[in-house]
């Protein structure tokens, strides 16, 4: 009995000595390094929503309101044409991901370079939007952002949609 408790009051400071000494090793480490790893940043999944200049592509659901309601954007749904023809943002087109080497041009055609482009899908990690958005910049969109979440986001504020084929 007393071997035992002797063993758990030698575990019980060991532990927190390790856990510091290896912090302490691991930021050391980081400071030695070129690229050195931020340890205070915004990490969320908009902040790495970025190009390939680091500029950021995301747009805020106030921001695409904004653009919604002055018709100074042209919406753009990434996601599966069944998804689209449930439900979509109102006007919007549908350019799924999986497909956009099919109907890139038919979607495109009629859209001047300089547009504002706000693509969107579902969910917090959904990256088709994403995908989307750098495909059309690299086709020369470069006015093109991503609504994070952006059809969950839509619903949930109460935002004009419908349904219906593309």
């Amino acid at each position: 009995m007393f071997e035992s408790k002797a063993i758990w009051k030698r575990v019980a400071w060991q532990v927190p000595v390790l856990v510091i000494l290896s912090t302490a090793v691991a930021l050391a480490v980081n400071a030695l390094r070129a690229d050195r790893l931020p340890l205070v940043g915004d990490f969320s999944v908009a902040a790495r929503i970025t190009t390939s200049t680091g500029e950021r592509m995301d747009i805020s659901l106030n921001e695409a309101e904004k653009l919604f309601f002055t018709n100074a954007a042209v919406f753009i749904d990434a996601r599966s044409e069944e998804e689209y023809a449930r439900s979509h943002i109102l006007g919007a087109l549908s350019l799924p991901w999986h497909d956009v080497d099919l109907n890139f041009i038919a979607v495109t055609q009629d859209l001047d370079l300089e547009a504002q482009i706000v693509t969107y899908c579902d969910g917090e990690t959904c990256e088709l939007s994403y995908n989307l958005a750098l495909f059309l910049r690299d086709a020369g969109f470069l006015n093109t952002r991503v609504l994070v979440n952006g059809w969950a986001l839509w619903q949930k504020a109460g935002l004009p949609v419908e349904s219906g084929p593309p």
